[in-house]
């Protein structure tokens, strides 16, 4: 079971159904370049959302489809406040159900659907330790490569784990 964020708390978004998140947004249909060709800018399909609670506005203009933007847009809303909003990682680390650890390393399918609770919990605990990989390898129960290999998987949530080593003096993660 992930760890359930207090209401208030930015995260506690990951909690809810679209339907909830899309209540607390400002949703903005525009007309966007991109492909299309002679269809290009005749419909309003790209999509910006503003999330009021967190302040953060997210955009998807990929596709012709409104109803697709609005779903891209929703699911980069949900990994921005993973990778953005940290909390206190509890002492001992429980993961969800649906992760798997073996041999000390970090497997999480991109269908998980506690994906991104996973991913929060990974950069809670790397900011608790000033982005020192080790030591936050050892809270989480996985080798340094592993969660190496798993932050550069999710290019955002390298830069964040960069950004933290960065405010804490250390040298930035190089890829492999």
């Amino acid at each position: 079971m992930p760890h359930r964020a207090q209401p208030d708390h930015p995260r506690s978004l990951l909690d809810l159904s679209d339907a909830e998140i899309l209540r607390e947004c400002k949703t903005h249909a525009y007309r966007a370049s991109g492909p299309g060709g002679q269809h290009r800018n005749k419909t309003s399909s790209a999509i910006r959302l503003h999330h009021g609670p967190t302040g953060l506005i997210i955009t998807a203009t990929e596709s012709r489809s409104q109803h697709e933007n609005k779903a891209r847009a929703l699911k980069r809303l949900r990994e921005a406040v993973a990778i953005q909003f940290r909390r206190t990682a509890p002492e001992t680390i429980k993961w969800p159900d649906a992760s798997v650890i073996s041999g000390g390393r970090l497997h999480v399918s991109r269908r998980n659907p506690h994906r991104l609770h996973i991913l929060g919990l990974v950069l809670d605990v790397v900011a608790i330790h000033g982005g020192r990989l080790r030591e936050s390898a050892d809270q989480l129960g996985v080798t340094s490569s592993s969660l190496t290999s798993f932050l550069a998987d999710h290019p955002k949530a390298w830069a964040e784990a960069n950004r933290i080593r960065s405010d804490a003096g250390l040298t930035a993660l190089k890829k492999r």
